[in-house]
């Protein structure tokens, strides 16, 4: 911490203060016992600058991925000279990963990065104004409570959150900073999503009745690092931060190296691919989560030990609240599967009057009923001006299924947006709330998926309960 820094903390008085947060794994998961953590923030870590129009932004990194390295941090360099930002700092609990961080981003941009062992490092000795968080699916939630205590903005990847009691927690301390945290849900900065809301809202479509969505793969090894798990040593990472909130285990590589396979680190399907899609269903309709879900799946295929399924299919049912008119409500189907990849990426909203197919990004009659039926079937919402094919504005990319997904034009469009709301201090396209709803959406395939039974949430609690 600089001269001038310390001489600012003085100045405003922060004494020594600290934040605690208790937090509780989700009922109803035997495979991991209640804990409570704490989020400690120092004074340092409360210090933030005000952002004048023409300063350097500088950025963290939390977390040296894959993803980072082959998507992320490509997004983030196409505007980076524009808005005049840079990455200053890298954090990873990982040696190997902390290094390669470093240099690569020093490489990139051309300046000296700064590697931290861990988060806590990084808020209290960088001169830091926003990170982009992309650990492990479980700590997403935790460690980017971290960052808004500390004053920093974040970019968060999906899932937001693996239980409950994180879900809130970040929720709460988000709204309570004020800070500017884009969720990265990418879709929601596409062109041709955006232009299937505005149409959907518009009422042109009609009252939706169905949505079909599939994610299927064929790949035996999605998400598995033998090689990487063979080489982790215990003394190459720090296994106690890893696990933060979750239940204290002797060290796994698997799990540090593959936890997408393994609950409560990761639900795997839900949480890494599904929420991306059911993001849309909110956003289209404004309906914050489902009004109840039931799922059926397990390890069909690929029996490597693995908890977390391979082989998923979940039925969501939504509609207003409180409101008994059938006609008002409408399911989503959602199946996925690493065994046979037909079918592919799919994402098909059905009304009375047709589809809106966001694979061929157009509006069709296919399927509806025709303009004969418009008297006798008025309220299933058939609109004259649907049954000509009505072409989204599209980004030009399609939806890549493979492990190294590369950057594509949502994911600079959403990097961007983020970028220009560090200065602008206006939401983003993903706000806080968008990850709160998109993970109790999840969480419920989740639960019903692990109880056997159909389940629905309790807004006034906010926990998942039997339907």
């Amino acid at each position: 911490m600089n001269t001038n820094r310390r001489e600012f903390i003085k100045k405003i008085g922060l004494g020594t203060a600290a934040i605690t947060v208790g937090t509780s794994i989700i009922e109803g998961c035997a495979s991991i016992a209640k804990t409570e953590s704490k989020v400690i923030v120092t004074d340092a870590m409360h210090y933030n600058r005000i952002i004048g129009a023409n300063d350097r932004v500088r950025i963290g990194v939390i977390g040296f991925s894959g993803r980072f390295r082959g998507s992320l941090s490509k997004a983030f360099a196409a505007s980076s000279k524009d808005l005049n930002m840079e990455f200053v700092a890298v954090s990873d609990i990982w040696n190997k990963r902390r290094e390669e961080g470093a240099a690569y981003l020093s490489e990139l941009q051309g300046n000296k990065i700064v590697a931290y062992r861990n988060n806590e490092e990084l808020y209290e000795k960088s001169e830091t104004d926003a990170v982009i968080i992309i650990t492990a699916d479980f700590q997403h939630a935790y460690h980017a409570t971290e960052a808004v205590n500390s004053g920093r903005d974040a970019y968060v990847e999906k899932p937001l959150a693996e239980s409950m009691a994180d879900n809130i927690m970040v929720l709460k301390a988000v709204k309570e900073t004020g800070k500017i945290v884009q969720l990265g849900s990418q879709r929601r900065s596409g062109n041709n999503y955006k232009t299937a809301a505005d149409y959907i809202k518009s009422g042109k479509f009609g009252p939706i009745k169905v949505v079909e969505m599939t994610w299927n793969v064929n790949q035996p090894d999605r998400w598995r690092l033998p090689d990487v798990v063979a080489g982790l040593k215990e003394s190459d990472v720090d296994w106690n931060r890893f696990l933060i909130n979750r239940e204290k285990i002797d060290f796994n590589p698997r799990i540090y190296c593959e936890y997408r396979l393994f609950w409560p680190y990761s639900s795997g399907i839900p949480g890494q691919w599904m929420v991306h899609q059911i993001d849309t269903v909110h956003w289209f309709t404004g309906l914050n989560y489902p009004l109840s879900v039931v799922a059926n799946g397990g390890v069909y295929m690929w029996n490597d030990g693995r908890i977390n399924a391979d082989t998923l299919t979940a039925v969501f049912e939504y509609g207003p609240k409180n409101d008994p008119d059938p006609t008002k409500r409408f399911s989503v189907i959602y199946s996925s599967r690493f065994s046979n990849s037909a079918g592919g990426v799919k994402e098909i909203y059905y009304s009375n009057g047709g589809e809106l197919n966001l694979d061929t990004n157009k509006v069709t009659s296919n399927g509806g009923l025709s303009k004969d039926h418009a008297e006798k079937y008025p309220a299933f919402g058939l609109k004259e001006n649907l049954l000509a094919d009505y072409e989204l504005a599209s980004t030009a990319t399609q939806v890549v299924t493979s492990a190294n997904t590369g950057t594509d034009s949502d994911t600079v469009l959403h990097m961007r947006n983020w970028m220009e709301c560090l200065r602008s201090r206006k939401q983003p396209n993903a706000p806080i709330e968008a990850g709160y709803n998109h993970s109790v959406a999840s969480l419920m395939v989740t639960e019903s998926l692990h109880r056997g039974k159909k389940v629905k949430f309790d807004e006034i609690n906010q926990t998942i309960v039997d339907a």
